[in-house]
């Protein structure tokens, strides 16, 4: 059957957190693939890039979506740039994707500077930030089901919004 809802979106747009509450109002499951990435390598994210560099994360990102979408029927949130791969993206397709929109302002307030985050480390997190939605914006509008604007919208605001959309769309499909 596959997941319930998967939660995409750019560092910031609240996808654990917002997954984790949007599980527990549907009393469904929730699994994020970072930490499934963690699990499987044993030491952080940005361990990962710092030793064996981006692709090498990347490719273990891909795996771990294609396992969560096999295994998991739950809510599952993916990491903010796991789109960025194309057999991803294909697999994505016919999936209830929920993209979490935030702005450059909120996003990098949310975001901030976490050690966390390996790609907006740097000299210019905001600048970063900027480019990373604009290379993306468009990638997530190509695979979302739905669409849910995150500035400025209390968290159980948003988790409505998203349970509202998932409920319409399988109306619609119905």
């Amino acid at each position: 059957m596959g997941p319930r809802a998967v939660v995409i979106g750019p560092p910031g747009a609240g996808k654990t957190t917002i997954g984790r509450l949007l599980a527990q109002r549907l009393d469904i499951a929730f699994r994020d693939t970072d930490d499934d990435i963690v699990q499987t390598a044993g030491r952080p994210i940005a361990d990962i890039f710092a030793n064996d560099g981006e692709p090498a994360f990347r490719a273990m990102e891909e795996d771990a979506v294609a396992v969560a979408l096999r295994e998991h029927d739950g809510v599952l949130a993916l990491g903010g740039g796991s789109v960025l791969s194309e057999r991803t993206r294909e697999r994505l397709a016919g999936h209830p994707v929920v993209f979490l929109s935030v702005g450059l302002a909120e996003g990098a307030r949310r975001a901030g500077l976490s050690t966390a985050r390996p790609l907006l480390a740097g000299v210019n997190p905001r600048a970063t930030f900027k480019a990373l939605l604009d290379a993306r914006l468009p990638i997530y509008r190509s695979v979302a089901a739905v669409e849910i604007v995150t500035d400025h919208v209390a968290i159980t605001e948003v988790v409505e919004q998203v349970v509202a959309a998932l409920s319409a769309r399988s109306t619609a499909s119905s």
